[in-house]
Protein backbone atom coordinates (compact mmCIF):
# COMPACT_ATOMS: atom_id res chain seq x y z
CA UNK A 1 0.00 0.00 0.00
CA UNK A 2 1.57 3.58 -0.76
CA UNK A 3 1.53 6.20 1.64
CA UNK A 4 0.44 9.35 1.22
CA UNK A 5 3.22 11.47 0.14
CA UNK A 6 2.50 14.17 2.26
CA UNK A 7 2.90 11.38 5.28
CA UNK A 8 5.75 9.72 3.67
CA UNK A 9 7.68 13.08 3.97
CA UNK A 10 7.06 13.82 7.54
CA UNK A 11 7.92 9.85 8.19
CA UNK A 12 11.82 10.85 6.35
CA UNK A 13 12.52 13.92 8.04
CA UNK A 14 11.29 12.23 11.42
CA UNK A 15 13.50 9.15 10.40
CA UNK A 16 16.65 11.48 9.71
CA UNK A 17 16.09 13.87 12.67
CA UNK A 18 16.54 10.86 15.00
CA UNK A 19 19.31 9.62 13.58
CA UNK A 20 20.99 12.76 13.90
CA UNK A 21 19.60 13.05 17.17
CA UNK A 22 22.50 11.15 19.46
CA UNK A 23 25.92 12.76 20.43
CA UNK A 24 28.09 11.59 18.05
CA UNK A 25 26.47 13.75 15.40
CA UNK A 26 26.09 16.62 18.09
CA UNK A 27 27.78 19.09 15.76
CA UNK A 28 27.35 18.09 12.82
CA UNK A 29 24.35 19.83 10.50
CA UNK A 30 21.44 18.04 8.25
CA UNK A 31 21.24 18.45 5.07
CA UNK A 32 17.92 17.48 2.54
CA UNK A 33 18.67 17.30 -0.59
CA UNK A 34 15.30 16.40 -2.87
CA UNK A 35 14.69 16.02 -6.28
CA UNK A 36 11.49 17.11 -7.75
CA UNK A 37 12.69 16.90 -11.99
CA UNK A 38 10.17 14.32 -13.28
CA UNK A 39 13.71 12.88 -13.78
CA UNK A 40 16.43 11.28 -12.12
CA UNK A 41 19.33 13.10 -11.08
CA UNK A 42 22.95 12.12 -9.60
CA UNK A 43 23.67 15.28 -6.65
CA UNK A 44 27.35 15.87 -6.26
CA UNK A 45 29.66 17.57 -3.24
CA UNK A 46 32.67 19.10 -3.68
CA UNK A 47 34.65 20.32 -0.32
CA UNK A 48 36.37 23.43 -0.37
CA UNK A 49 40.52 22.77 0.69
CA UNK A 50 40.82 21.29 3.91
CA UNK A 51 37.36 20.07 3.78
CA UNK A 52 36.43 16.44 4.13
CA UNK A 53 34.12 14.78 1.65
CA UNK A 54 30.75 14.47 2.74
CA UNK A 55 28.10 11.89 1.23
CA UNK A 56 30.99 10.58 -0.79
CA UNK A 57 30.93 12.55 -3.06
CA UNK A 58 28.01 11.98 -5.14
CA UNK A 59 25.02 9.71 -4.97
CA UNK A 60 21.75 9.26 -7.15
CA UNK A 61 18.77 10.42 -6.40
CA UNK A 62 15.30 9.57 -7.83
CA UNK A 63 12.70 11.63 -9.51
CA UNK A 64 10.36 12.00 -6.11
CA UNK A 65 13.01 10.97 -3.88
CA UNK A 66 15.21 12.83 -0.84
CA UNK A 67 18.11 12.08 0.90
CA UNK A 68 19.65 13.56 4.13
CA UNK A 69 23.61 14.04 3.68
CA UNK A 70 25.63 15.55 6.81
CA UNK A 71 28.24 18.10 7.54
CA UNK A 72 30.36 18.99 10.04
CA UNK A 73 29.04 22.38 11.09
CA UNK A 74 32.53 23.88 9.83
CA UNK A 75 32.07 22.36 6.75
CA UNK A 76 32.33 24.50 3.30
CA UNK A 77 31.97 23.68 -0.24
CA UNK A 78 29.30 23.13 -2.46
CA UNK A 79 26.50 20.71 -4.25
CA UNK A 80 24.96 20.58 -7.50
CA UNK A 81 23.05 18.25 -9.75
CA UNK A 82 24.56 16.06 -12.58
CA UNK A 83 21.63 15.03 -15.37
CA UNK A 84 21.88 12.38 -17.93
CA UNK A 85 24.10 10.46 -16.22
CA UNK A 86 25.27 6.45 -17.60
CA UNK A 87 27.53 4.94 -15.29
CA UNK A 88 27.94 1.50 -17.27
CA UNK A 89 29.00 3.80 -20.76
CA UNK A 90 32.66 3.61 -19.80
CA UNK A 91 32.75 6.74 -21.09
CA UNK A 92 35.08 9.30 -19.53
CA UNK A 93 32.14 11.88 -19.04
CA UNK A 94 29.34 9.13 -17.73
CA UNK A 95 27.06 12.68 -17.14
CA UNK A 96 25.62 14.98 -20.08
CA UNK A 97 25.68 17.53 -17.00
CA UNK A 98 28.02 18.02 -14.01
CA UNK A 99 30.22 15.60 -14.60
CA UNK A 100 33.12 14.54 -12.31
CA UNK A 101 35.57 12.22 -14.13
CA UNK A 102 32.93 9.77 -15.55
CA UNK A 103 32.21 8.79 -11.73
CA UNK A 104 29.04 8.47 -9.18
CA UNK A 105 31.20 9.31 -6.07
CA UNK A 106 33.03 12.42 -7.09
CA UNK A 107 35.01 11.71 -3.63
CA UNK A 108 35.93 15.77 -3.85
CA UNK A 109 36.39 15.95 -7.60
CA UNK A 110 34.84 19.77 -9.03
CA UNK A 111 31.84 18.79 -11.14
CA UNK A 112 32.87 19.95 -15.08
CA UNK A 113 30.83 23.11 -15.54
CA UNK A 114 28.26 24.27 -16.46
CA UNK A 115 25.99 23.28 -13.60
CA UNK A 116 24.10 25.24 -11.21
CA UNK A 117 26.19 25.48 -8.04
CA UNK A 118 24.82 25.57 -4.24
CA UNK A 119 27.65 26.89 -2.40
CA UNK A 120 27.91 27.00 1.33
CA UNK A 121 30.00 27.66 4.58
CA UNK A 122 28.56 26.29 7.69
CA UNK A 123 29.65 28.69 10.76
CA UNK A 124 30.68 25.90 14.32
CA UNK A 125 29.06 29.14 16.55
CA UNK A 126 25.15 28.39 17.16
CA UNK A 127 24.99 32.25 17.36
CA UNK A 128 26.63 33.37 14.03
CA UNK A 129 25.36 32.66 10.84
CA UNK A 130 26.00 29.96 8.19
CA UNK A 131 26.37 31.41 4.49
CA UNK A 132 25.12 30.16 1.32
CA UNK A 133 24.02 31.56 -2.50
CA UNK A 134 23.17 29.46 -5.54
CA UNK A 135 25.45 30.92 -8.52
CA UNK A 136 25.05 30.40 -11.75
CA UNK A 137 29.19 32.12 -12.48
CA UNK A 138 30.05 29.23 -14.46
CA UNK A 139 26.49 28.45 -15.82
CA UNK A 140 23.09 26.61 -15.50
CA UNK A 141 21.56 22.79 -15.81
CA UNK A 142 18.84 23.14 -13.23
CA UNK A 143 16.44 25.26 -10.78
CA UNK A 144 17.17 24.86 -7.43
CA UNK A 145 15.71 26.26 -4.21
CA UNK A 146 17.43 26.33 -1.06
CA UNK A 147 16.96 27.22 3.16
CA UNK A 148 16.66 25.94 6.10
CA UNK A 149 14.30 23.46 7.64
CA UNK A 150 11.67 24.91 8.91
CA UNK A 151 11.25 26.88 5.59
CA UNK A 152 11.66 30.65 6.56
CA UNK A 153 11.18 33.12 3.87
CA UNK A 154 14.18 35.52 5.10
CA UNK A 155 16.23 32.74 4.70
CA UNK A 156 15.03 31.29 1.21
CA UNK A 157 16.73 31.17 -2.13
CA UNK A 158 13.74 30.57 -4.89
CA UNK A 159 14.31 28.87 -7.67
CA UNK A 160 13.83 30.55 -11.22
CA UNK A 161 10.76 31.79 -12.80
CA UNK A 162 11.69 30.29 -16.30
CA UNK A 163 13.52 27.57 -17.80
CA UNK A 164 16.98 28.86 -18.74
CA UNK A 165 17.95 26.11 -20.72
CA UNK A 166 15.23 27.27 -22.93
CA UNK A 167 16.14 30.71 -23.61
CA UNK A 168 20.27 30.13 -23.37
CA UNK A 169 21.65 32.46 -26.39
CA UNK A 170 22.96 29.79 -28.92
CA UNK A 171 26.31 30.84 -28.24
CA UNK A 172 26.24 29.61 -24.90
CA UNK A 173 24.02 26.48 -25.29
CA UNK A 174 25.21 22.63 -24.41
CA UNK A 175 23.81 19.98 -26.52
CA UNK A 176 23.08 16.39 -25.75
CA UNK A 177 23.66 13.61 -28.12
CA UNK A 178 19.73 14.36 -29.13
CA UNK A 179 20.39 17.87 -29.89
CA UNK A 180 18.71 19.13 -26.57
CA UNK A 181 19.64 22.00 -24.65
CA UNK A 182 20.75 20.56 -21.29
CA UNK A 183 22.35 23.24 -19.91
CA UNK A 184 23.93 26.96 -20.60
CA UNK A 185 27.01 28.08 -19.86
CA UNK A 186 28.34 32.36 -18.63
CA UNK A 187 29.38 34.17 -20.91
CA UNK A 188 32.80 33.63 -18.97
CA UNK A 189 33.20 30.03 -19.67
CA UNK A 190 32.23 30.51 -23.21
CA UNK A 191 34.83 32.91 -24.34
CA UNK A 192 36.69 33.05 -21.01
CA UNK A 193 37.44 37.25 -21.66
CA UNK A 194 38.27 39.30 -18.55
CA UNK A 195 35.41 41.80 -19.24
CA UNK A 196 33.09 38.61 -18.61
CA UNK A 197 35.50 36.71 -16.07
CA UNK A 198 35.62 39.79 -14.10
CA UNK A 199 38.76 39.31 -13.71
CA UNK A 200 43.07 41.30 -14.30
CA UNK A 201 41.68 45.20 -15.50
CA UNK A 202 38.02 44.08 -14.68
CA UNK A 203 38.91 42.60 -11.23
CA UNK A 204 36.52 44.95 -8.95
CA UNK A 205 33.15 45.57 -8.79
CA UNK A 206 33.50 49.05 -10.14
CA UNK A 207 34.82 47.95 -13.62
CA UNK A 208 33.35 44.86 -13.58
CA UNK A 209 29.56 44.79 -14.55
CA UNK A 210 26.27 43.20 -16.41
CA UNK A 211 26.59 41.87 -19.51
CA UNK A 212 23.46 41.11 -21.76
CA UNK A 213 24.36 37.75 -20.81
CA UNK A 214 24.21 37.96 -17.39
CA UNK A 215 21.20 39.53 -17.59
CA UNK A 216 19.30 36.82 -19.15
CA UNK A 217 20.25 34.75 -16.30
CA UNK A 218 19.52 37.31 -13.48
CA UNK A 219 15.81 37.52 -15.75
CA UNK A 220 15.39 33.81 -15.22
CA UNK A 221 16.44 33.24 -11.88
CA UNK A 222 16.82 36.42 -9.72
CA UNK A 223 17.92 35.13 -6.66
CA UNK A 224 21.06 33.70 -7.85
CA UNK A 225 24.66 34.99 -8.68
CA UNK A 226 24.18 35.92 -12.03
CA UNK A 227 28.24 36.92 -12.30
CA UNK A 228 30.92 37.42 -10.12
CA UNK A 229 30.42 41.09 -9.36
CA UNK A 230 26.31 40.41 -9.27
CA UNK A 231 25.26 43.11 -7.08
CA UNK A 232 23.73 43.41 -4.81
CA UNK A 233 24.74 40.33 -3.41
CA UNK A 234 22.27 37.61 -3.49
CA UNK A 235 23.68 36.15 -0.26
CA UNK A 236 21.82 34.57 3.01
CA UNK A 237 23.20 33.96 5.95
CA UNK A 238 21.02 32.37 8.80
CA UNK A 239 21.52 29.82 11.91
CA UNK A 240 20.22 26.33 11.29
CA UNK A 241 21.30 23.06 12.01
CA UNK A 242 19.06 21.62 9.15
CA UNK A 243 19.03 22.89 5.84
CA UNK A 244 16.59 21.73 2.69
CA UNK A 245 18.20 21.71 -0.95
CA UNK A 246 15.68 20.81 -3.63
CA UNK A 247 16.00 20.72 -7.24
CA UNK A 248 13.51 21.84 -9.77
CA UNK A 249 11.41 23.26 -6.84
CA UNK A 250 7.68 22.92 -7.34
CA UNK A 251 6.89 22.83 -11.40
CA UNK A 252 9.32 22.60 -13.55
CA UNK A 253 10.94 26.52 -13.48
CA UNK A 254 8.32 27.50 -11.17
CA UNK A 255 10.30 30.62 -8.85
CA UNK A 256 8.56 28.88 -5.31
CA UNK A 257 8.60 25.66 -3.49
CA UNK A 258 5.28 25.10 -1.70
CA UNK A 259 5.64 24.51 1.85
Amino acid sequence: MNLPESFAAFSFFLICHIMLSGNAVAHEVSIYVTNKCPFPIWPATAPNTGHPVIADGGFSLPSGQTRCIRAPWTWSGRLWARTGCNFDSNWKHACETGDCDGRLACNGAIGLPPATLVEISLEPDVQKPSFYDVSLVDGYNLPVFVSTKPIAPSCSIGGCSKNLNTLCPYELQVLNDYLEVVACKSACLAFNLDNFCCRNEYGTPEKCKASLYSKVFKDACPFYFSYAFDNPPPLKKCNSKEFMITFCPSKWGDEHMPI
